[in-house]
This record gives C-alpha cells, sequence and structure tokens, in this order.
C-alpha cells in the first residue's frame, strides 16, 4: 500500500498559486524565447543568399558580412539563452522550493497512520528522489522544452516566408508528428506513473530493510528480505528499460517523418527552381530551416520523456499535500479557533463513544468511552490487539476517530491549533527519534528557546543525569547518526526529558518503557512517574506494575472497554484484570 496520487486538475490547482505572482518572469522568459529562435533564422538565410550570390569571380564581401551576420546572431541567441534559462531558473526554483517545503510540512502533520500505512519507504521517495525529479525538470529541461518550442514556431514560420509552396509541402510533417504524439502520449503517462511508484516501492523496501536489519538478523531472513528488495529493484528495472524501449520506438517515427518531408522538400523545390518561381538559394535556404527542426523537434519529443516523468513526480507529491491530516492543519491554521483554550484552565480530556476502523470490516475500537481529569492517570490494560495504541493516539489526536470524539472542555481536539495541542497533550511512544546534534539540542525539540539550565532540571527530573554525566561532553555530546549511540532506556528517557520541558497537560505513554527490557524497566517506570506527576495521563501498560500506581486502570479487550476501576478493586474481582493480575505475580 503507498500513498495516493493528486489528479492533474489537482496539480494545476497546487502550481497555480504559486506561479501567479510571477506573470513578469514568465513574459521575460517568452521574450527571451523568441529573440533566441529569430537569431537562429539568420544562419540559413544568409547561406541561401550566398548559394545565388557568389558565382565565378564574385567578390568575398559577402562571405565576410555573412560571417559577421551570423557571429552576431550566435552573440545574440547564447545572450537569450543564459537570460531565458536565467530567468527560468528564478522562476522555478523558488516555487520548486516553496513545494517541497509544503510537501514536508503536510508529510509532518498529515495522520501517522496514514504514513505508516503508506509506508515510510514511499514518502522518503516523494519527499527526496521526486523533489529531485522535479527541481531537474524546472531549472533544465523546462527551458529547453520551451526553447525548442520557440525554434519549431519560428523556423516553421521562416520557412513558409521563403515561398508559401515549400511551407505547404513542410506541413507534411504536421499529421506525421501528430500521429506520433498520438501513439506517444497516451501510453507515456501510466508508464512514467507505474515507473515512478515503483521506485517508490523500491524504496520502502530498501528502507524496510535497512531499518529492520537487527530484528532480519535475530531470525535469519536476511536472505528472504533481500529477495524481496531485488524484486522491487527488477521491477523497477524492468520499468526503466521499458521505458527506454517506448521512448527509442518514438524517436524512430521522428526520423521516419523527417527524411520523408526533406525528401519532399528537396523534389518540389527541384521543380521550383526548374520553372522558375524559386532560385536555388531559397530552396537550400528552406532546406537548411526544415533541417533546423530536427534537433527541437526530437528533443521535444525526448523531453516529453522527461517532462511526463517529471508529471508523474509532482502528482506524487501534490497527493502528500492534498492528505487529510495536512489539508486539516491548513484549515485551521488559517482560521480562529472558537472554544475552550484558555490556558489558565485545565479542563478534563474526554473521549465520548470513540470508535475506529483502519478497515470497514475489521473496526480496532467500538464506542469507547473514557474521561481523564487533570492530576488523573489512567493506565489502559489488556491483550496485544485490544486496541490500546490507538485509543492512546486517538486520545493524543494523532489520530481522528471514525465515530465519536475527543475534546478538552469545549475543544474538540482534532480543532485545537497544532503548537495549542501540543502544548495541552504530549505523546510519547516505544518509537523515539533521535536527532543528529547534541543530547541537549535533542531534549529541546518542543522548546528550542530553552535555557541550559532547564535542559538540565529535566533530564535531572528524569534521572538522566546519571548517564548524561558519564558521557564524553555531557549534554553537548552529539548523539544520534554520527555520533554517540544511546541504549532503548537512554532513548526513551530523551523522550520523556522533552515532555518535562514541554510541560503539557495531558501525558500520553503509549508503553514508553516497553523498550527497555528487565533491567531498565525500574528507572524508567519511576521516570515516567515523575513526568506523570501532577498532570493528566493516558499509560498503555505493557507491564502490571505501572497500573498499580495508576489511579484508575482501564480494560481493553476487542476494542471495547471490558472492565474500569482501581487496582485494589479488580484485581479482588473474578474479571479479565484479575487473571492478568494473578498471571503477572506468579512469574
Amino acid at each position: 500500500m503507498i500513498l495516493p496520487t493528486a489528479s492533474a486538475g489537482r496539480v494545476l490547482a497546487a502550481i497555480r498559486p504559486v506561479l501567479a505572482g510571477r506573470i513578469g518572469l514568465l513574459l521575460l522568459i517568452a521574450v527571451a524565447g523568441l529573440v533566441t529562435a529569430l537569431a537562429g533564422l539568420v544562419g540559413p538565410w544568409i547561406v541561401g543568399g550566398l548559394v545565388d550570390d557568389l558565382h565565378e569571380g564574385a567578390s568575398m564581401r559577402p562571405v565576410v558580412e555573412g560571417v559577421a551576420w551570423i557571429l552576431l546572431a550566435g552573440i545574440v541567441g547564447g545572450l537569450g539563452t543564459w537570460l531565458g534559462r536565467w530567468w527560468m531558473g528564478a522562476l522555478a526554483e523558488p516555487a520548486v522550493a516553496s513545494l517541497r517545503e509544503d510537501v514536508l510540512d503536510s508529510a509532518l502533520a498529515v495522520d501517522s497512520t496514514v504514513i505508516e500505512g503508506g509506508g515510510r519507504g514511499d514518502l522518503v521517495s516523494r519527499v527526496a528522489e521526486d523533489s529531485r525529479v522535479v527541481t531537474e525538470a524546472a531549472s533544465v529541461i523546462l527551458p529547453m522544452f520551451l526553447q525548442s518550442l520557440f525554434v519549431v514556431v519560428v523556423s516553421a514560420a521562416g520557412m513558409t516566408a521563403v515561398d508559401w509552396r515549400l511551407g505547404l509541402v513542410g506541413l507534411i510533417a504536421v499529421p506525421m508528428y501528430a500521429l506520433t504524439l498520438r501513439w506517444y502520449l497516451p501510453r507515456s503517462g501510466p508508464i512514467y506513473a507505474q515507473e515512478r511508484i515503483a521506485f517508490g516501492v523500491r524504496s520502502q523496501r530498501m528502507l524496510g530493510g535497512i531499518g529492520g536489519a537487527a530484528s532480519l538478523r535475530a531470525y535469519e531472513a536476511e536472505r528472504v528480505e533481500l529477495e524481496r528488495i531485488d524484486t522491487a529493484s527488477g521491477h523497477a528495472r524492468d520499468l526503466s528499460i521499458d521505458v527506454f524501449r517506448f521512448l527509442t520506438r518514438a524517436f524512430s517515427r521522428n526520423n521516419r517523418a523527417e527524411a520523408v518531408v526533406l525528401a519532399a522538400l528537396l523534389v518540389a523545390g527541384f521543380f521550383l527552381v526548374e520553372s522558375g518561381g524559386l532560385t536555388a538559394g531559397g530552396v537550400a535556404t528552406a532546406g537548411l530551416l526544415f533541417h533546423r527542426l530536427f534537433n527541437p523537434i526530437g528533443a521535444l519529443v525526448g523531453m516529453f520523456d522527461e517532462i511526463q516523468s517529471a508529471g508523474a513526480s509532482l502528482s506524487r507529491m501534490v497527493g502528500v499535500i492534498d492528505q487529510p491530516g495536512a489539508q486539516a492543519k491548513a484549515e485551521v491554521e488559517a482560521g480562529p479557533v472558537t472554544g475552550d483554550t484558555s490556558p489558565t484552565d485545565t479542563p478534563a480530556l474526554v473521549l465520548t463513544e470513540v470508535g475506529h476502523a483502519y478497515d470497514v470490516d475489521h473496526p480496532v475500537l467500538a464506542a469507547v468511552n473514557l474521561q481523564v481529569t487533570p492530576g488523573e492517570v489512567v493506565a489502559v490494560v489488556g491483550a496485544t490487539g485490544a486496541g490500546k495504541s490507538t485509543l492512546a493516539q486517538i486520545a493524543a489526536g494523532t489520530v481522528p476517530p471514525t465515530t465519536g470524539g475527543v475534546h478538552l472542555g469545549t475543544s474538540a481536539v482534532r480543532e485545537l491549533p497544532p503548537t495549542e495541542l501540543r502544548r495541552r497533550i504530549s505523546m510519547v511512544s516505544q518509537e523515539v527519534h533521535v536527532f543528529s546534534g547534541t543530547l541537549a539540542e535533542n531534549v529541546r525539540v518542543p522548546r528550542p528557546d530553552a535555557s541550559n539550565d532547564e535542559v538540565t532540571e529535566a533530564l535531572l527530573t528524569v534521572g538522566a543525569h546519571r548517564w548524561v554525566q558519564l558521557l564524553p561532553d555531557g549534554v553537548e555530546t552529539v548523539v544520534g547518526d554520527g555520533g554517540q549511540s544511546l541504549t532503548a532506556m537512554q532513548d526513551q528517557m530523551l523522550a520523556l526529558a522533552r515532555i518535562v520541558l514541554a510541560d503539557p497537560d495531558f501525558v500520553i505513554l503509549d508503553e514508553a518503557t516497553a523498550e527497555a527490557g528487565s533491567s531498565g524497566a525500574r528507572d524508567l517506570e519511576t521516570a515516567a512517574g515523575a513526568v506523570l506527576s501532577g498532570r493528566g495521563g493516558v499509560v498503555v501498560a505493557h507491564r502490571l506494575s505501572q497500573a498499580v500506581t495508576a489511579d484508575r486502570v482501564l480494560v481493553m479487550e476487542h476494542g471495547r472497554v471490558a472492565e474500569s476501576g482501581t487496582h485494589e478493586e479488580l484485581s479482588r474481582g473474578d474479571g479479565l484484570y484479575a487473571t492478568l493480575w494473578a498471571a503477572w505475580t506468579a512469574r
């Protein structure tokens, strides 16, 4: 499963605002292209004139003057090409940069389940590979395409100006080229789209294999995963070969048109010269002008390859921007938010009749009601697949419920601006990302302006100071990729320190101590307790020892709340929690 691709109409709608404020640059690009194309007419006209003017004993002056005109035209054409590409870069580069930022912003705003369902490899492919293709097309391919288009139009007009009858002969090429495009265009779009999708799948497989290398080695499944990666790479390779073969067939059709029309021009020119209706120089000029069309027309067809590929990449990028979570974020940030968002009030976190289904036929939550008051900690326990993590994500506002709603006081959680939402509710899951940078910079993620003392205090609160002081440079030690490696327990403590610095009203811990192993469990549970102190919290409990200290325990079974109460009440009963507790204490 991969993320969706935007339609052509939606792509145009997305880039129209970006180009709307740059009309002046568009006009300059058009003028530069026209001047460059006109300068290219000088050479054929000069050569054709020399064919008629030069005869035995003639002066060399026409040749010298012709060379001077051709040199001047070459300078003008070169200057026009340079200016056109420079202006195109000034137009395209900021537009693509803005689009790339929108894609990344949307990827960060979209619901995590969407990204996980579509695959991180596909997302990385869109932000990196597709962005590169669009950037290259905008800065290199598109200027060449427009220049070739101007040359074709102006040269065709120039050939008609030599003699209208030769212009009519040249029109023979139009239906031949049209047939080529008619054959090419319907087939090119789908095959390029398939190629881009295959590249995304390949990236997804490779990233999955790299990220899960330790698990693959543990289960000795490296060969199986390598075969899957090889299959995805082979499919992408085969599609690329098919694209090249397809493009070669298009070029052969162009060559056939060029040969037929050039031969027809020479035959028609012969009869026109014989009848006295045209000079040999005129035929030479027309022939050179038509020959001048070979490369631009071939380039136009050849660059359709790149433009179609860029169009497919652009559709994939806009597809990320159009994700519901990103759209909702844009709508919230664009307008005022009503309801109780006063920072001085701390209303209860209320889930009402919450249901969720990732697939219509497989609901994971049904009619869950939960109220967490400020300062209250609720532990959520249950078997794997009971819906605990989904409930936590919905409570944190990262996943929208299929039915029901989540409110802070009178404000719907999903309608709060992102900054306000994260000030009120923060979440820590099993997966913690450590950015490449110093440990202090990693702790400062929720509050980049936090002082060194505040960072130190946050680490001290979660008990991380004991291992931080053993690092080579303390809080200034570089961690993450290329830096000091941290253990799973240290990663989780880093994430909990971020929560202390963010200081939200409610904390959602989704098995945030599960990766520490038995050796670090006690330290992490102590750290989690310190983070929850004075705050409301929902704890998806990996260990039932976390449920013991909670104010209330929610037992989930098949997506529903099976039991609710304190640890003492539930452990003395004869329900599911009592069974779980008996198994836990008997270990």
